[in-house]
């Protein structure tokens, strides 16, 4: 399925949805007629209730996912005001509503130069760039994040099956980690270039920081 995102699994009801529900998933395409998705989507209510899935079309109507962990505290904790104060609109939507950016649309999926890449909520290092390959997917990617930078939960959102990462010092949604990455570590972490914020190693800084499992 080309729209299915490398190493996310279907959750059992979508199997039986998912030539329906492929249209209106995320693809790093605008639809070019919100009245069409809409239509689908009614469409796709009238089915699912037909046969018995109107609390999982109800459940994937939502399209987020879940919260870091609503129970967890973590070190930087702000309001949804003092959030939306200090990011921008986009970066609000991704790093504190889950959403997704469109693929191919952030610079840093081609950024090359040696350095570190920053939580664009609260600044906590993130990723070294000795660590980001090129995965052709849209995204920035890296094989591996550094030491005690991320925080991952089980994503069941758009009825798939996926593995969330986020900021482990504000909890900011930042991505999703696959098992189809490159060596050393064999993982993925495509992450939203807007929940990032890099910085370029000074020329006389060196070498970047090691990414975990070097």
């Amino acid at each position: 399925m080309p729209w299915l995102p490398r190493g996310a699994r279907l959750a059992p009801p979508a199997r039986a949805l998912a030539a329906l529900t492929a249209a209106d998933l995320p693809s790093g395409k605008k639809g070019s007629d919100n009245r069409e998705v809409t239509g689908r989507r009614q469409l796709l209510a009238v089915l699912a209730s037909a046969c018995g899935l109107a609390p999982v079309v109800a459940w994937f109507a939502g399209g987020t996912a879940a919260p870091a962990d609503a129970a967890r505290r973590f070190p930087i904790e702000k309001s949804d005001d003092a959030w939306r104060a200090a990011l921008s609109p986009a970066q609000f939507e991704v790093l504190r509503r889950h959403d997704t950016e469109r693929a191919f649309s952030s610079p840093l999926d081609h950024e090359k130069r040696s350095g570190t890449f920053f939580c664009a909520g609260c600044g906590h290092p993130l990723f070294s760039s000795a660590a980001k390959f090129d995965s052709g997917t849209g995204w920035p990617s890296f094989w591996a994040p550094l030491d005690d930078a991320v925080g991952t939960t089980v994503d069941t959102s758009w009825l798939m099956i996926r593995t969330e990462v986020h900021c482990a010092r504000c909890g900011g949604h930042l991505g999703h980690v696959f098992s189809d990455g490159p060596r050393p570590t064999g993982l993925r972490y495509c992450m939203n270039g807007l929940a990032l914020r890099f910085e370029a190693a000074a020329p006389s800084a060196g070498t970047p920081p090691p990414a975990r499992g070097v």
